[in-house]
This record gives structure tokens, C-alpha cells and sequence, in this order.
């Protein structure tokens, strides 16, 4: 995976003002190559086909729809051939799924669960019964719509959630619109909440109208069917790509939303109204648990928030369940202008009737055994002229949630081409966002990582040491910035974190800690791409050694900037962002910060600036609860970019030893004769930011393997 690497640039002088026309639905083109299929298992193909499906976001959204395949298989106690229907299993994504992401169940057994059914008041008990048709001790949970396929006549059964027939859908004309383009082939159910009842009433309905290839489920999505998987994939495609030809056809003579009554900024000034309001609305919803934002401008979200019909549109929320269930029943929408001459009032006034309204929404709607409610912040923040927000626990989650959300535009989009948009009824949101059996799934999530919801910018990034924090603080859960004036170095980091992280939680910045403005500018987009700003590790770094007299004015100004003027204005920088929701600084600095070495005054006098530095903000963080520590490493040298230089050289001459020594030098001179690594001092900066060393500021903890002369009492 090539990585990019951002750098300062005017982007309004390279995209200007973006002048958003008609946004089509996306045509799907079938992906399915018959080389690539014809030595797959039954089952890979059922692999193969949904991957494909997945794969495409105007096909289904992520984590969102379902395939299934009944296929023959011995039964691993008997040796006969049995039905087995394979479905994709509880929480997976088609996209991304393996082999075993699917659950498998013996098909008997699952069409004799009818005769246990009670009728909708006891629906959610039939998941229960669902483990006891499993196949093979199979280990994937069975998801809610296991019924939805197993009760239909076909061996292969498709369920994707398109925006092009969740518009049909979705609109009050869809099932006659749906009629005409398909000419009696797809049928339509009305609404009901997917489920055991919502199987058997399709296999009935389907047994009625033999002639269907496909059925919409009003408000929800599509279920297609086919004898092969090649046939089953193909079906499916074609119904979507019918739907959205038909309504890009309207689009042509009917402007989406009723038309724009504003423009959009251009395309810098909306990142620097992101870069400004992210952090705000991050400090009012964070307080009892940080989470990461994500910003999106693209043409389809513009279109929406400039047009006449955005505010109607938005307050009414989503149709889809697999939309509210990520977005909450409605977003939130800001006026810039307020925004600008709020000064914070305006936000917090919004924020807190959205979080009354939600309270009230509960209310209203919850059941003697509903779970508590939830977080009742937004998810979705709409800003006219500028585009949408969303803040969620995760990157992922908050990206996802942006995904969706578009998602449900283009549904409003295509559903008011066709008539009017008809959103879920309050009720059955509530149903379904508080459904006990989503509860249990949240419950089944792995444990919050320590770091999870946390942002930190490291300098340095592309370094030994950079890289090895970098490493450390993604396995806690952060999102991580790194900067490096080495754009190699810096792009070749990227590739290996994202390619072991999650990428999401990987960005890159190249910048010189010693240009304010660039340094200014790396910030912006670490608040852009997340929100805000938890942990600074200050480490980029360079070293030098010359005796006094050899040490020119022009080494020592080097190693000034670098050492103490980076350290400042980052440090700068990163007040601003913490002051509210507190955070933790880190100074990489130096046994030298204590220890004088010989022939390298311009250094260790820099590494002692920078030491004393932390000390003052540990002073003036305090009260914000911004927590300022250093660690002093030594005589890091394997993975040191520092080390491959002259410095190694210098080091060598000066004790009159021979570079190949140097390690086994610094080794034995240790009072407990180790080396010392990046992953060491990694593991000190993880102790000061994390919860582990909540109670200490103003601290330094050396990792050098002992050295006396650097003791700091």
C-alpha cells in the first residue's frame, strides 16, 4: 500500500471553489470474471461473491447486508449429505470476511424452528434456538437475518443494503416507481423489523408470486436470489443498476434537494473551518470519554448541506436500520456564522437542546426492560457551506458513521426524485437502536484499549525512536500523527504501520519542527483527520560533536532549533488543543540533559534547554491538566537515524575508539551493562501518557541503563 505524505500547499489555489452540479447514484458494473471463479469451492465461491459485493459501496455499506449459499455437505456424524445453509455470520463485513466468517446450520433443523415459534411478542427469543441448528460445532454466531434465508425457496440468496433501491425504499411512490421499472419482476414488502416472522411472511409472499428474481423491504433494502452463485451475483447487480439508472434519469430534470441556496467555501477555507470547530465540539462531548472526529467535504455532502430542502430533510434522520444504528435517529446541524461569533456559547447551547432532545426521545420511547440510554451527544454534525462531522469512539467508527451518513443522503436524494422521502417511525427506531439483542452484540465487543479515543503527534516519526512510540502507542488504541523532515523515511514508516495497524489510525505529515508554519499547518491536519490533540511526543532530534573551539555559530543555532525552538513551538501548538480536555506531553531529551559529554557543548547545552523547558510547562500545564514529562534515553544506536551519521564518527574519536565499539563502549559503561533500544524507550513515554502515571508532571525518568553522573537527585 503507497502511503501519502501531506504537505504544505495553498489547496485553494489548486481545487479553488468546488461548484457541486448533479451527484448521480453510482452505476454498479459487474466485477464477477469466470477465470477467477472456476476453480472455487462451492463454498469460495460464496466467498468470492460476497467479497465482490462488498467491495462496492454503492452495492451495500460496510458491515451492512448478507449472502448465503445451501449447499451439500456429510455430516460429520452420520457421513450422509445434508442441506447446510452457509450465511454470513453475527458482526461481519462482506468486504473484508474469510471462510469463517460465515455460520453454518443444518437446514432441517432451522425450518423445524417454525414449529417453536410463538408469534411476534416472543421473536427475539428464536435467536436463542438459532446455536442449536449449528453445523459442525461451528463457532460463528448466527446473525438476525439467518431466517430471512433460510425460509426462502433458493439456493443462493443475496441481502445488500444499495442507496439506489433504499431510495425507492424510502420514498411514499417507491413501490409503484419499483412496479414500473422492473415491470412486476422485484416485489415489495412494508416495513417490519428484521426478524424470524419477517422470514416466514417472504417465503410466503414468494411462494405467492413464483415469477419474482427479488423482493425490497420498504425503508430497508434488497433480498435477490439466483440457482448459482454466478446467477445469484449477476441478479443482483442488474436490479441495482436498474434502479439507479432510473433515478439518475429524473436527476437530469430535477435538481437534487430543491436546488443550493448557499455555496461552499473553497476548499481551504473549509479545512480551516473544520480545523477550528473540530476541537471545539470534541471538548464539549469528551468529557466522560474522548472520542476521534472525521471530516468530510465531498460533493454529495455539500450538495445536501447548501440546498433548499437540507434542514426538512435532516431532521426527519435516516430510514435504513443500518443507518440510525450508526448515526443516531437525526444529526445535528451549526451555522458557521454562529459558530464564528458564538465564541462557545452557541455551541454548548446547541449541543446541550440536542442532548434534551435525545433524553426526551428515550423517554418517550423505552420499554420496562430497554438498556440504559446511551450517549446521548451527536454522531453527525451538518455545516452548511462547510460539509459533515462526525465524532464516534474510534476512527473507524466515526469514518463509518461519515459513510453512512452519506449513505443516507443519497437515499433522501433518490427517494424525493421519485416523491416524498418517508423516514422510520420513531418507535421502531427506538425498537431497533435499543433492541436487546443489538445490546448483546455491543456487549461481545472486545474491551476498550487503553489509548482508545486518543490522539498523539510524534516528531520524529520516521526515526528509531519515533517509529518504536508510534508502535507502542497504536497498540494501546491511539490514532498517531508522525512528522519527519525525511519524506523517504517518513513514507516508508507509513507504509509498515498501516500495513500492521489499522490504517485509520495511521497518518503522516512532513514538516520541519523548526518552520512555524509548517509546524502550525501539521497540527491543523492532525485536527482535521482527528479531531484534537491528547499526547505530544517530542522527538525529533539531531546531534553533534566538535570541541569548543571548532564549535561554530552556526552548529550551535542548529542545534538550538531543532532541540529547544522545535520543542517550543510544538509544545505551543499543543497547549492550545489540550487546554481543554487536558493531555500529556513528552520530551525526548538526553542523559546529556544532565551529564555533560565532552566535545559536544552545542548538544548537551540544547538537551538541557530542552529539559528546563519541560519543567516550565509542566507549570503552566498544570491547572488544565495538561501533564509535561521527559525521558532521557542513552546511547540509543541500533535504528537511530542519529547514529547512522557523523555523530557515530564524532562519538568514536572522542572516547579513541573505533565506531564498531561504540555499542559494547556505552554497553560497559552502564551501571547495569545493557543496551539500550527505541522499543525501551517507547515503553517509558507509554508509562507517562497513559492512566498508569496520572499523578506525575514535571518528571524525568532516564532509561540508560544507569549512569550515575545523569542520577537527578
Amino acid at each position: 500500500m503507497k502511503s501519502i505524505i501531506f504537505y504544505v500547499c495553498n489547496l485553494d489555489s489548486i481545487l479553488g471553489n468546488i461548484t457541486v452540479a448533479t451527484n448521480e447514484l453510482t452505476i454498479p458494473e459487474p466485477l464477477w470474471v469466470d477465470a477467477e471463479a472456476s476453480a472455487l469451492t462451492d463454498q469460495e465461491l460464496l466467498l468470492y461473491r460476497s467479497n465482490l459485493l462488498g467491495s462496492n459501496l454503492a452495492v451495500t455499506n460496510f458491515g451492512g447486508g448478507n449472502t448465503s449459499s445451501e449447499l451439500k455437505m456429510p455430516d460429520p456424524l452420520t457421513g450422509e449429505e445434508v442441506e447446510v445453509l452457509w450465511v454470513k455470520g453475527s458482526g461481519g463485513d462482506l468486504g473484508s470476511m474469510a471462510l469463517n466468517g460465515f455460520a453454518t446450520l443444518y437446514v432441517e433443523k432451522l425450518l423445524q424452528l417454525e414449529n417453536k415459534y410463538r408469534g411476534l411478542e416472543f421473536e427475539d427469543e428464536m435467536v436463542g434456538y438459532l446455536p442449536h441448528c449449528t453445523f459442525n460445532l461451528n463457532p460463528r454466531a448466527a446473525s438476525i437475518d439467518t431466517p430471512l434465508h433460510g425460509f426462502l425457496p433458493f439456493a443462493h440468496v443475496d441481502h445488500v443494503h444499495p442507496d439506489a433501491l433504499i431510495a425507492i425504499a424510502a420514498a411514499d411512490m417507491g413501490e409503484a416507481f419499483s412496479e414500473d421499472i422492473y415491470e412486476g419482476k422485484v416485489g415489495w414488502l412494508p416495513w417490519q423489523r428484521p426478524g424470524f416472522d419477517l422470514g416466514l411472511r417472504m417465503r410466503d409472499y414468494v411462494n405467492a408470486n413464483p415469477h419474482l428474481n427479488g423482493i425490497i423491504l420498504e425503508g430497508h433494502g434488497l433480498f435477490s436470489w439466483g440457482d448459482t452463485s454466478t446467477d445469484c451475483y449477476a441478479n443482483t447487480i442488474d436490479i441495482i443498476a436498474k434502479a439507479a439508472r432510473a433515478l439518475n434519469d429524473r436527476l437530469i430534470h430535477k435538481p437534487g434537494f430543491a436546488g443550493a441556496v448557499v455555496d461552499a467555501e473553497p476548499h481551504g477555507r473549509r479545512a480551516e473551518i473544520a480545523a477550528q470547530i473540530m476541537p471545539q465540539i470534541r471538548a464539549h462531548i469528551g468529557q466522560s470519554a474522548q472520542t476521534i472526529g472525521h471530516f468530510i467535504d465531498t460533493p454529495e455532502v455539500l450538495d445536501f448541506v447548501n440546498s433548499k430542502s437540507f434542514e426538512e430533510l435532516a431532521e426527519k434522520g435516516t430510514s435504513c436500520p443500518d443507518h440510525f444504528l450508526r448515526t443516531k435517529i437525526k444529526p445535528i446541524i451549526l451555522s458557521v456564522e454562529k459558530l464564528d461569533q458564538g465564541e462557545g456559547v452557541y455551541l454548548e447551547n446547541t449541543l446541550e437542546q440536542y442532548r434534551r432532545d435525545y433524553e426526551a426521545y428515550y423517554e418517550r420511547c423505552h420499554h420496562a426492560d430497554s438498556p440504559d440510554m446511551r450517549d446521548s451527544n451527536p454522531v453527525v454534525y451538518l455545516i452548511p457551506q462547510v460539509g459533515m462531522i462526525t465524532f464516534a469512539k474510534d476512527k473507524s467508527t466515526a469514518r463509518i458513521a461519515g459513510e453512512f451518513y452519506v449513505n443516507a443522503i443519497n437515499v433522501m436524494r433518490g427517494a424525493t426524485l421519485i416523491g416524498n422521502y418517508v423516514n422510520i417511525d420513531e418507535q421502531e427506531a427506538f425498537n431497533i437502536e435499543y433492541w436487546l439483542l443489538e445490546e448483546a452484540k455491543l456487549k461481545r465487543m472486545p474491551p476498550k484499549k487503553s489509548l482508545e479515543g486518543q490522539v498523539a503527534y510524534i516528531t520524529g516519526g520516521a526515526g528509531g525512536i519515533g517509529k518504536a512510540v508510534a508502535i507502542r502507542l497504536l497498540q494501546d488504541g491511539a490514532c498517531v500523527v508522525l512528522t519527519d523532515i525525511d519524506n523517504d523515511a517518513l513514507d516508508a514508516a507509513s507504509e509498515e504501520l498501516a500495513s500492521t495497524f489499522n490504517p485509520d489510525c495511521v497518518r503522516v505529515f512532513a514538516a520541519d519542527v523548526t518552520d512555524e508554519e509548517q509546524v502550525a499547518a501539521s497540527f491543523a491536519y492532525t485536527v482535521r483527520e482527528y479531531g484534537g490533540l491528547d499526547i505530544l511526543v517530542a522527538n525529533a532530534g539531531i546531534a553533534s560533536s566538535a570541541p569548543i573551539e571548532e564549535t561554530t555559530l552556526g552548529l550551535w543555532q542548529k542545534n538550538f532549533q531543532v532541540l529547544a525552538q522545535g520543542y517550543f513551538l510544538v509544545a505551543r501548538e499543543a497547549f492550545s488543543l489540550m487546554k481543554s480536555l487536558g493531555g500529556s506531553i513528552v520530551f525526548v531529551a538526553s542523559k546529556n540533559a544532565l551529564a555533560a559529554s565532552p566535545n559536544a557543548s552545542a548538544y548537551c547545552s540544547a538537551k538541557a534547554s530542552e529539559l528546563h523547558l519541560a519543567r516550565c510547562l509542566a507549570l503552566e500545564g498544570a491547572p488544565y491538566g495538561i501533564r509535561v514529562n521527559s525521558v532521557n534515553p542513552d546511547a540509543v544506536i541500533r535504528g537511530s537515524k542519529i547514529w547512522s551519521g557523523d555523530w557515530r564518527k564524532e562519538r568514536a574519536g572522542a572516547y579513541g575508539i573505533e565506531q564498531s565499539e561504540l555499542e559494547q563502549h556505552y554497553r560497559e559503561r552502564s551501571l547495569l551493562k545493557r543496551s539500550v533500544y527505541p522499543e525501551d524507550i517507547a515503553e517509558a513515554i507509554s508509562f507517562f501518557v497513559s492512566e498508569h502515571s496520572a499523578k506525575s508532571t514535571g518528571n524525568i525518568l532516564n532509561v540508560d541503563a544507569g549512569n550515575a553522573a545523569a542520577f537527578v537527585r
